[in-house]
């Protein structure tokens, strides 16, 4: 990259000094052809939807849909789906046409790259390493309790004394490691066999649940607000941010229930924005990319929003109360133990694929960082396979680690604002770059611009806001500390620091 000003060599050569110089779209594009660190370009539209559709379906129906009714929404937990697909809708839109403009690894940490500067770009790069390894973690656990059903409700841990192992996911995560090391064209050709098999339980979910419906389950759609008495008297960092700010106290069900479930069930719809991760491995990026976010969007809405009306439908909500409901829990109280057993097998595949793209998503952008010189460059090497083994290897066993050792609790609501955060940075990330680089080709337009972005901020503002104040602390944390390690190395070894975007990788 030219150490020149901006206004001596155009608006392509961004700004090159202080926190906030960019990297120009042009110069990532062309660092997608560093032969030391070049990703093939294996995937179709078909590809990308398959991915798309095997992570978000997946952790929502098998883990979330049962729980959030039966402890937070009630019948109204479909609704809350469409309040986060209709953030996430939003959020794709923006995804959409900077991903066909930028087509190169890293998603919203290269997007932020080319609008906001390095530090923006360090600091989403940081929050999305947070999403995708704890998404990876906290998933590859809910695999493991599958997996201890089929077993005949033999769970997959080992006791050491007072520490347990949980090897089951541990072992999902080894092999879905392997995988994605031999190859993105493998992992996806996985994944749509996978896909296949859940979205035939879902379908078998909807038509056998669909018998037992009763639209007296669904009164009162939204139930009365109730104290929530887990909480330790009310305490103030497990209430809502919203709940806090407004004086609605510490609640479940209700409207502040409502709204709060639609931030936690926002996690079942994480998953677009990996596909973004994948743009520079996708065959006709401009194209294909769009259609990948927006057409495993749709599909996905359709499917959890059915699945919920029916399975409020089949039972009361408050049958479904409790930290261990399931889809299956709902089947088991009618006595049809036959379609338990298959949800469980279905759920075994349909989180088995959010574990694998997750873990994908993971790998991507800590390779961005990597060839960027913001994480260590020899990660960054990819070899004859056209993957990064060594990124993979690393993700892996931290990962694993997390799964095999660690119990979340509600540290996987730290996925729900890490995500949140990475879509407000790209909805004004989209406005930015219409006004700055206009000249851009784009595969992918949003429509109504600046309208469509500032109605995604604000949808995702306004989820981030119904989550727990502890989570707010957590993020905070985790962000200082990534300014820490961004001060002490990255911004001293980042290729715009040192003017070396032609240094070598090495092997």
């Amino acid at each position: 990259m030219s150490d020149s000003p901006p206004d001596a060599a155009g608006p392509a050569a961004g700004r090159t000094t202080g926190l906030f110089r960019t990297k120009s779209v042009e110069q990532s594009i062309r660092d997608t052809d560093d032969p030391d660190a070049k990703l093939r370009k294996d995937l179709t539209s078909w590809d990308l939807t398959v991915f798309g559709v095997a992570v978000v379906v997946g952790a929502g129906i098998f883990t979330l849909t049962a729980r959030t009714a039966g402890n937070m929404a009630g019948p109204a937990v479909s609704l809350a789906f469409v309040f986060a697909a209709v953030a996430c809708g939003l959020a794709a839109l923006c995804y959409a046409e900077f991903a066909s403009t930028v087509p190169v690894a890293g998603s919203a940490y290269t997007f932020s790259y080319a609008t906001f500067g390095e530090i923006v770009a360090w600091i989403i790069g940081w929050d999305l390493i947070l999403e995708f390894a704890l998404g990876t973690s906290v998933v590859a656990k809910g695999w493991s309790q599958y997996l201890g059903t089929v077993m005949g409700g033999h769970q997959p841990i080992w006791h050491f004394g007072t520490v347990k192992f949980d090897w089951g996911a541990v072992l999902l995560i080894a092999i879905l490691g392997v995988l994605l090391a031999a190859g993105t064209k493998l992992s996806s050709r996985v994944s749509a066999v996978a896909v296949a098999i859940k979205l035939a339980v879902i379908a078998l979910v909807v038509v056998v649940g669909a018998t037992y419906f009763k639209a007296s389950n669904l009164k009162p759609f939204v139930p009365a607000s109730v104290p929530n008495a887990d909480t330790g008297g009310g305490s103030k960092v497990h209430q809502t941010l919203f709940q806090l700010v407004t004086g609605g106290g510490n609640s479940h069900f209700g409207w502040y229930g409502l709204l709060a479930a639609a931030s936690i069930v926002f996690f079942a719809f994480i998953g677009f924005d990996v596909v973004a991760t994948a743009a520079e491995e996708t065959k006709d990026p401009q194209r294909n990319v769009p259609r990948g976010i927006l057409g495993s969007l749709a599909i996905v809405t359709v499917l959890y929003v059915a699945v919920s009306l029916v399975l409020t439908g089949m039972v009361s909500y408050k049958d479904l109360q409790g930290d261990d409901a399931t889809l299956a829990t709902a089947f088991a109280i009618h006595g049809v133990t036959w379609a338990k057993n298959i949800i469980s097998i279905g759920a075994l595949a349909g989180l088995t694929t959010v574990v694998m793209v997750l873990f994908l998503g993971q790998t991507r952008v800590l390779f961005a960082m990597a060839r960027d010189g913001l994480m260590p460059r020899k990660l960054a090497h990819t070899g004859p396979k056209g993957t990064p083994v060594r990124i993979t290897v690393i993700v892996g066993v931290i990962c694993a680690v997390l799964a095999g050792f660690v119990d979340f609790g509600t540290l996987e609501e730290m996925v729900n604002i890490g995500t949140l955060f990475a879509f407000v940075l790209v909805s004004i990330g989209v406005v930015i770059l219409r006004r700055t680089r206009p000249d851009l080709p784009r595969g992918f337009r949003v429509p109504l611009v600046p309208f469509v972005p500032i109605l995604s901020v604000i949808a995702c503002a306004w989820l981030m806001f119904n989550l727990s104040v502890e989570t707010w602390l957590r993020f905070v944390i985790w962000m200082a500390i990534g300014m820490v390690v961004y001060f002490a190395y990255g911004r001293r070894h980042s290729l715009l620091n040192k003017g070396a975007a032609g240094d070598k990788i090495g092997s």
